[in-house]
This record gives structure tokens, C-alpha cells and sequence, in this order.
């Protein structure tokens, strides 16, 4: 039995057995990362040895995810543990205070193993942009393993964390899950609290599960999901257990389909995948509906407008004087600020700083920003006249499988339509997954989205459970790592 290889749930019946113990478990994932990190620069901070300590002194009879390692997002705050986002101008920040689903995950009994790298201030699709390293795709080393959670999925498919947590801004987690025949999660805007998550776009943010398949996204979200006080956006919401009726089939479930998001520029293994993919639902008992969804290529163009401009203003506190990096040389309070953000901040922040002060300054608001939200509600609105149709909706994660190392970085157009498909759901605020379903002629992964309404968690862990056990992809594993 490879411990590695195992699922929480399969991890905690093999507890529970007597098979194995979380002292044993964590050994394991140490030992795998110390001979596999190296070939994937997935972690920034590796926490080992106190994971090991924790483990040591385990009751794994406490919950569900008692005595489980797992990998945080860099941009998560850990108390005590440096938290970079990836970028220079944090390279020395030590939180004083913990996000909320990290305390959660520990109160749990969660074994942390380290934080993972990312694009820097989450912004970007292919975590490229990190200040520190270039992590790889496990399923082939010269490919990108997508952004901006790629440490997230990278830690999961290459078994060096059981699950992980990511951030999903516009696809940021669901986009590498399917580059690395992950599952990723993004909850509904506001069922998971935002308090410690270092902010790129507030009104879009927001943290999920990255897990091996779709059960263990239901555990973690149970974790993670619940009313924050913290947090001014946190819902208010009765607590549900996402395990329950997730296994109940979708016999009866009416699964949409709109032609927006087939056709032109899709990779035809991608659009093969997503027929099969429907007709595996169909199989299963669901219904199959056509739907119209207009609003595409506007709400990936709004998207860029509203998180740019969140951006800008959100990054304004990185100034050197509270905390962070400040420029060793400087003449005044004014050259001291251009010189530390013209240090420590990258290429593309300065990109989207840029854009979101432009969108925002004097005499373009109402032109940029307030349009964008305009099409924000447009777009929300075209969603819920959907869902009056379906239960949910079936769509590509991404439109094509993994590209190449340095493919794309130099042309941040090309690389933002990498969201298109992934972008509207965090304008809308909706929950959406992605389910590995496929390999394309390379063997590179491709995922499947399902999208639902707000709040609609376990209808779409139900749905997506069908899926994942009609395609049966979780006999397939990295090459690179078998």
C-alpha cells in the first residue's frame, strides 16, 4: 500500500484499521517530497519536521481530517510561518495571525507540510510569474502545471500533499486542477471566509479545495465552509455535510449545455472529452439541455477591468513603511515608494496595477469600471435565467491541456483567454469543480467544469461524483511519478 497514493477517505479507513497510523502517513509524504520536490518546485516552505512532531502526538479519532497532511497557498496566513505570495516585496513577512480555514483545518487535526509557490499576488494563469521558482507540470516537466494555485495542484497530483488549499480569483484553482488531473473547487462568493487570504481582488477572491478526487472535496469543504465574523462578506448560512446525497447518482438532474463555450479555439481532445463526458452523464441517468449563455467573451474582458482595478487599490499597502521589503537606497518618502514597488513587485502586478489605477482614475471610471460591473450584473443575471433550465451546467475547464514552459508568458493576452471559460463563474459569485474526465494524444490531463447555482455545493459535488465515477480516471496517475 502506497500511503501517498491514498485519498482521506482511504487514508482514515486505513487508520481506523490499524494499518497504518498519521505518524506513518506524514512520513510518508515527507519522504516523497524530499525526492520529489527538486524535479517539480512545488513548495516554498517546507514543514516537515514540525508536521512530523504533530503526527507524533495524533488522535486521529478527533474528525475527519485528524492526522491528515496537506499543503497551504502561500498567499493563506500562517502565524509564525513566512507568507510571500510569491513576490519579493514579501520575502520577509511573517504573519501575525492565522487565516481562518488554516485555524479551521488545525482545530481539525490537519497536518500542515509547507506552502506552496504560486503566480505572484495570485495573478496570473500558469504560475510563471512567481518571484522565486518555475514549478513543472507532474504529468510532463515542460509543461506549466497552470495558475495561479499551481503549487496547489502540483503538491496533489505528485502525492507529495494529501489535499490542498487553493485561491480562485478566475479560475485559479479549477484551471491547474485540470492541467494536473486534480479536482479543484471554487465554493460560492462568501461560504468560505476570506479572513488571512492575502487579497488580490476582494469581490472575486475566494478559497477551495484541491483534492485527489470528489469525496475528498466534500470533506475539505465541510472543514473549511461556515460563518466568519471576521470576514465582512462571509455568509450566513445554515452548516450542510457535502458528503451526505453525494453518492445518490444524478438520475433526474438536468445538466446544461450551451454552445458558447464549444467550438472555435477549443482543442478538439478537450471538446471530444466534454461529449464523452456528457454522454457518460447520460449514461447515468441525467438529462441533457440546451442552453443559451451570451455573455462569454464580456465577462472575460469585465473580469480584467474589476480584478485590475481591485488590484491596484488592494496593493497600494505594499509601500514599505508597515511591513514587507523596503528599498535600501532611497531620497524621500516619494522615490522610497517607487523604488520599493519598482523592486519588489513583478512584472504583471505592475501590469494590472497599472490597468486598475487607469480603469479607475478621473474620466475613465464610468467608461472601465463602472461598465464592467454593469456587465458583472448582466452576466449574473443571464446565469440565473440558465438555471431555471438546469440544475447545472457541464463546460470545459480550460480550453486546451497544459502548454508549454515560456509558451506564453510573453504575451499576457494570449495567456489571460486561458480563463475564459473558468472567469465567469467567479463574476457571478457561483460555485463551480473540476473533474479530470480524459488524457489527451500527449497524455496531458483534460477537466470538465460543472457549474451551479449559488449555494447549490451539493448538487454539484453530486453531479460531479457521478461523473468522476463514469470515467474512472483515478487509475490514472502522473507518469513522472507512478
Amino acid at each position: 500500500m502506497e500511503l501517498t497514493h491514498l485519498t482521506i477517505h482511504e487514508t482514515k479507513d486505513a487508520i481506523a484499521k490499524g494499518d497504518t497510523t498519521a505518524f506513518e502517513v506524514t512520513k510518508a509524504y515527507a519522504k516523497r517530497i524530499n525526492s520529489v520536490e527538486k524535479k517539480v518546485d512545488a513548495f516554498l516552505q517546507i514543514n516537515t519536521e514540525a508536521a512530523l512532531e504533530q503526527a507524533k502526538a495524533m488522535d486521529t479519532t478527533d474528525g475527519p481530517l485528524a492526522g491528515i497532511p496537506y499543503a497551504l497557498k502561500d498567499n493563506l496566513c500562517t502565524r509564525g510561518i513566512r507568507t510571500t505570495c510569491a513576490s519579493k516585496i514579501l520575502d520577509n513577512f511573517v504573519p501575525p495571525y492565522n487565516a481562518d480555514v488554516y485555524d479551521r483545518l488545525q482545530a481539525q487535526g490537519g497536518i500542515l507540510l509547507g506552502k506552496v509557490n504560486m503566480d505572484e499576488f495570485a495573478m496570473g494563469s500558469s504560475t510563471e510569474n512567481s518571484a522565486y521558482q518555475q514549478t513543472k507540470n507532474p504529468w510532463d516537466l515542460s509543461k506549466v502545471p497552470g495558475g495561479s494555485s499551481g503549487g496547489s495542484a502540483v503538491s496533489v497530483a505528485a502525492d507529495m500533499a494529501c489535499y490542498a488549499l487553493g485561491s480562485d480569483t478566475g479560475g485559479s484553482i479549477r484551471q491547474p486542477a485540470s492541467h494536473c488531473g486534480v479536482v479543484g473547487m471554487k465554493p460560492t462568493y462568501g461560504l468560505v471566509s476570506r479572513y488571512g487570504l492575502v487579497a488580490y481582488a476582494s469581490s472575486l477572491d475566494q478559497i477551495g479545495p484541491v483534492t485527489k478526487d470528489v469525496e475528498d472535496a466534500a470533506i475539505v469543504l465541510n472543514a473549511i465552509a461556515g460563518h466568519d465574523a471576521k470576514d465582512s462578506t462571509s455568509l450566513t448560512v445554515p452548516q450542510v455535510d457535502y458528503t451526505l446525497g453525494l453518492k445518490d447518482g444524478v438520475k433526474g438532474m438536468k445538466i446544461g449545455v450551451a454552445p458558447a463555450f464549444a467550438g472555435e479555439g477549443i482543442q478538439p481532445e478537450v471538446q471530444a472529452a466534454m461529449d464523452d463526458a456528457l454522454n457518460a452523464l447520460k449514461d447515468a441517468g441525467a438529462e441533457i439541455v440546451n442552453v443559451e449563455f451570451s455573455l462569454l467573451d464580456y465577462a472575460l474582458a469585465a473580469y480584467y477591468v474589476i480584478a485590475s482595478a481591485e488590484a491596484s487599490s488592494n496593493l497600494a499597502r505594499y509601500d514599505g513603511i508597515r511591513y514587507g521589503v523596503r528599498a535600501e537606497e532611497y531620497e524621500g518618502l516619494v522615490d522610497m515608494y517607487r523604488k520599493t514597488r519598482t523592486q519588489g513587485f513583478g512584472d504583471e502586478v505592475k501590469r494590472r496595477i497599472m490597468l486598475g489605477t487607469y480603469a479607475l482614475s478621473s474620466g475613465y471610471y464610468d467608461a472601465y469600471y463602472k461598465k464592467a460591473m454593469q456587465v458583472r450584473t448582466l452576466v449574473m443575471e443571464e446565469y440565473a435565467t440558465v438555471f431555471k433550465s438546469c440544475d447545472v451546467m457541464l463546460t470545459p475547464t480550460s480550453a486546451s491541456t497544459a502548454f508549454g514552459l515560456g509558451e506564453k508568458i510573453g504575451n499576457p493576452l494570449d495567456m489571460y483567454l486561458s480563463d475564459l471559460f473558468t472567469v465567469p463563474v467567479n463574476i457571478a459569485g457561483i460555485p463551480g469543480i473540476s473533474v479530470p474526465v480524459a488524457l489527451d494524444q500527449s497524455g496531458m490531463p483534460i477537466g470538465a467544469q460543472l457549474i451551479g447555482p449559488v449555494l447549490s455545493e451539493s448538487r454539484l459535488l453530486q453531479a460531479a461524483y457521478a461523473l468522476e465515477q463514469q470515467v474512472s480516471f483515478r487509475s490514472q496517475h502522473a507518469p513522472q511519478f507512478k
